[in-house]
Protein backbone atom coordinates (compact mmCIF):
# COMPACT_ATOMS: atom_id res chain seq x y z
CA UNK A 1 0.00 0.00 0.00
CA UNK A 2 3.12 2.17 0.22
CA UNK A 3 3.75 2.50 -3.27
CA UNK A 4 -0.21 3.92 -3.24
CA UNK A 5 1.27 7.09 -1.39
CA UNK A 6 3.02 8.82 -4.03
CA UNK A 7 -0.14 8.91 -6.16
CA UNK A 8 -2.66 11.94 -6.66
CA UNK A 9 -6.12 10.90 -6.83
CA UNK A 10 -8.30 12.85 -9.25
CA UNK A 11 -12.46 13.21 -9.22
CA UNK A 12 -13.31 13.71 -12.51
CA UNK A 13 -16.28 16.13 -12.60
CA UNK A 14 -15.78 18.49 -15.37
CA UNK A 15 -17.75 17.41 -18.16
CA UNK A 16 -21.04 18.72 -19.60
CA UNK A 17 -23.53 15.99 -18.41
CA UNK A 18 -25.76 15.83 -21.44
CA UNK A 19 -27.01 12.71 -20.08
CA UNK A 20 -28.08 14.36 -17.03
CA UNK A 21 -29.56 17.35 -18.38
CA UNK A 22 -26.79 19.13 -18.61
CA UNK A 23 -26.59 19.55 -14.48
CA UNK A 24 -23.29 19.64 -12.61
CA UNK A 25 -23.18 16.04 -12.54
CA UNK A 26 -20.51 15.96 -9.15
CA UNK A 27 -23.25 18.18 -7.32
CA UNK A 28 -25.92 15.59 -7.91
CA UNK A 29 -26.88 13.82 -4.21
CA UNK A 30 -26.94 10.51 -3.78
CA UNK A 31 -28.56 9.04 -0.32
CA UNK A 32 -27.94 12.97 1.13
CA UNK A 33 -24.19 13.25 -0.10
CA UNK A 34 -22.64 14.56 -3.54
CA UNK A 35 -21.47 11.91 -6.35
CA UNK A 36 -18.05 13.19 -6.49
CA UNK A 37 -17.55 13.21 -2.55
CA UNK A 38 -18.64 9.40 -2.34
CA UNK A 39 -15.67 9.00 -5.08
CA UNK A 40 -13.23 11.39 -3.13
CA UNK A 41 -14.09 9.65 0.00
CA UNK A 42 -13.23 6.55 -1.36
CA UNK A 43 -10.06 7.12 -2.81
CA UNK A 44 -8.87 9.79 -0.11
CA UNK A 45 -7.69 6.36 1.87
CA UNK A 46 -5.75 4.85 -0.95
CA UNK A 47 -3.90 7.25 -2.26
CA UNK A 48 -1.52 9.96 -0.73
CA UNK A 49 -3.27 13.01 -1.83
CA UNK A 50 -6.86 13.89 -3.71
CA UNK A 51 -7.56 16.75 -6.26
CA UNK A 52 -10.74 17.45 -8.09
CA UNK A 53 -10.98 18.35 -12.18
CA UNK A 54 -13.97 20.67 -12.50
CA UNK A 55 -15.16 23.50 -14.69
CA UNK A 56 -18.37 24.66 -13.21
CA UNK A 57 -19.28 25.80 -9.28
CA UNK A 58 -15.50 25.51 -8.88
CA UNK A 59 -16.05 27.38 -5.18
CA UNK A 60 -18.35 24.30 -4.01
CA UNK A 61 -15.62 21.84 -5.08
CA UNK A 62 -13.00 24.65 -3.23
CA UNK A 63 -14.99 24.86 0.05
CA UNK A 64 -13.55 20.78 0.53
CA UNK A 65 -10.12 21.80 0.75
CA UNK A 66 -9.22 19.76 -1.93
CA UNK A 67 -7.36 21.50 -5.39
CA UNK A 68 -9.24 21.97 -7.62
CA UNK A 69 -8.26 21.47 -11.86
CA UNK A 70 -10.10 23.09 -14.65
CA UNK A 71 -9.89 22.01 -18.14
CA UNK A 72 -7.03 24.18 -20.42
CA UNK A 73 -9.16 23.12 -23.70
CA UNK A 74 -12.16 25.29 -24.36
CA UNK A 75 -15.50 23.13 -23.99
CA UNK A 76 -14.75 20.40 -21.81
CA UNK A 77 -13.79 17.87 -24.60
CA UNK A 78 -14.02 14.91 -22.54
CA UNK A 79 -11.72 12.93 -20.22
CA UNK A 80 -8.86 13.39 -21.33
CA UNK A 81 -8.54 16.94 -21.59
CA UNK A 82 -9.49 16.59 -18.05
CA UNK A 83 -6.59 14.24 -17.06
CA UNK A 84 -4.19 16.46 -19.51
CA UNK A 85 -5.23 19.38 -17.90
CA UNK A 86 -4.44 17.67 -14.13
CA UNK A 87 -1.54 16.02 -14.94
CA UNK A 88 0.33 19.91 -16.18
CA UNK A 89 -0.67 21.28 -13.15
CA UNK A 90 -0.30 19.39 -10.15
CA UNK A 91 3.35 17.83 -9.58
CA UNK A 92 2.97 13.96 -9.07
CA UNK A 93 4.33 10.97 -10.78
CA UNK A 94 1.38 9.09 -10.62
CA UNK A 95 -2.58 9.99 -11.03
CA UNK A 96 -5.59 7.53 -10.07
CA UNK A 97 -8.53 9.37 -12.62
CA UNK A 98 -11.89 7.55 -11.29
CA UNK A 99 -15.58 9.43 -12.96
CA UNK A 100 -17.34 11.42 -10.52
CA UNK A 101 -20.12 8.93 -11.22
CA UNK A 102 -18.53 6.13 -9.74
CA UNK A 103 -19.82 6.40 -6.44
CA UNK A 104 -18.83 2.77 -5.59
CA UNK A 105 -15.47 2.34 -6.12
CA UNK A 106 -14.01 -0.50 -4.43
CA UNK A 107 -11.26 -0.11 -1.45
CA UNK A 108 -8.74 -1.68 -3.30
CA UNK A 109 -8.82 0.04 -6.26
CA UNK A 110 -5.04 2.21 -6.01
CA UNK A 111 -3.71 -1.19 -5.15
CA UNK A 112 -4.91 -3.75 -7.42
CA UNK A 113 -3.88 -1.17 -10.07
CA UNK A 114 -0.20 -0.65 -8.85
CA UNK A 115 -0.10 -4.47 -8.13
CA UNK A 116 -1.18 -5.33 -11.86
CA UNK A 117 0.50 -2.22 -13.89
CA UNK A 118 3.79 -4.04 -14.30
CA UNK A 119 5.57 -1.35 -16.28
CA UNK A 120 3.22 0.14 -18.31
CA UNK A 121 2.87 3.51 -18.07
CA UNK A 122 -1.48 3.61 -18.04
CA UNK A 123 -3.60 1.22 -16.59
CA UNK A 124 -7.39 1.23 -16.60
CA UNK A 125 -10.48 -0.66 -15.06
CA UNK A 126 -11.51 -4.00 -16.90
CA UNK A 127 -14.81 -5.30 -15.08
CA UNK A 128 -15.12 -8.81 -16.87
CA UNK A 129 -17.82 -7.41 -19.37
CA UNK A 130 -16.66 -4.02 -20.39
CA UNK A 131 -13.49 -1.24 -20.42
CA UNK A 132 -13.47 1.79 -18.39
CA UNK A 133 -10.80 3.44 -19.49
CA UNK A 134 -11.80 6.66 -17.53
CA UNK A 135 -11.09 4.80 -14.21
CA UNK A 136 -7.14 5.30 -14.99
CA UNK A 137 -3.80 5.17 -13.39
CA UNK A 138 -1.65 6.94 -16.00
CA UNK A 139 2.11 7.96 -15.61
CA UNK A 140 2.77 11.99 -15.70
CA UNK A 141 5.36 10.60 -18.82
CA UNK A 142 2.39 10.34 -20.87
CA UNK A 143 1.82 14.07 -20.51
CA UNK A 144 3.68 15.34 -24.50
CA UNK A 145 1.83 12.68 -26.16
CA UNK A 146 -1.61 12.88 -24.24
CA UNK A 147 -1.03 16.77 -25.28
CA UNK A 148 -0.11 15.83 -29.19
CA UNK A 149 -2.99 13.56 -29.19
CA UNK A 150 -5.41 15.85 -27.88
CA UNK A 151 -3.93 18.44 -30.51
CA UNK A 152 -4.57 16.80 -33.33
CA UNK A 153 -8.07 16.80 -32.90
CA UNK A 154 -8.67 13.21 -30.57
CA UNK A 155 -10.25 12.34 -27.87
CA UNK A 156 -10.83 8.43 -27.79
CA UNK A 157 -9.93 7.56 -24.57
CA UNK A 158 -9.07 3.47 -25.49
CA UNK A 159 -7.01 4.61 -28.25
CA UNK A 160 -4.75 6.66 -27.07
CA UNK A 161 -4.36 4.47 -23.72
CA UNK A 162 -3.85 1.47 -25.99
CA UNK A 163 -1.76 3.32 -28.46
CA UNK A 164 0.54 4.27 -25.41
CA UNK A 165 1.09 0.75 -24.03
CA UNK A 166 -1.41 0.47 -21.58
CA UNK A 167 -3.29 -2.54 -20.79
CA UNK A 168 -6.91 -2.92 -18.47
CA UNK A 169 -6.53 -4.48 -14.85
CA UNK A 170 -9.38 -7.65 -13.96
CA UNK A 171 -11.95 -6.09 -11.74
CA UNK A 172 -14.62 -8.67 -12.96
CA UNK A 173 -14.96 -9.71 -8.93
CA UNK A 174 -16.24 -6.28 -8.45
CA UNK A 175 -18.41 -5.45 -11.18
CA UNK A 176 -21.29 -4.10 -8.75
CA UNK A 177 -18.24 -1.77 -8.15
CA UNK A 178 -18.32 0.36 -10.91
CA UNK A 179 -22.03 1.30 -11.86
CA UNK A 180 -22.03 4.63 -13.39
CA UNK A 181 -24.86 7.03 -12.57
CA UNK A 182 -25.64 8.51 -16.24
CA UNK A 183 -29.03 9.91 -15.75
CA UNK A 184 -31.50 11.30 -13.17
CA UNK A 185 -33.04 7.81 -13.33
CA UNK A 186 -29.85 5.81 -12.42
CA UNK A 187 -29.36 8.15 -9.63
CA UNK A 188 -33.05 7.85 -8.58
CA UNK A 189 -32.83 4.16 -8.63
CA UNK A 190 -29.68 3.49 -6.62
CA UNK A 191 -30.91 6.26 -4.05
CA UNK A 192 -30.84 4.00 -0.69
CA UNK A 193 -29.23 1.11 -1.82
CA UNK A 194 -25.61 1.85 -0.09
Amino acid sequence: MNQCRGVLGVVLAGGRATRMGGKDKGLQELNGKPLWLHVADALRVQVGAIAVNANRHIDIYQQSGYSVYQDALANYPGPLAGMLSVMQQADDEWFLFCPCDTPFIPSTLAERMIEHRKDAPVVWVHDGERDHPAITLISRKLCPDLRAYLSSGERRVMVFMRQSGGHSVDFSDLKEAFVNVNTTEDLQTLQGKV
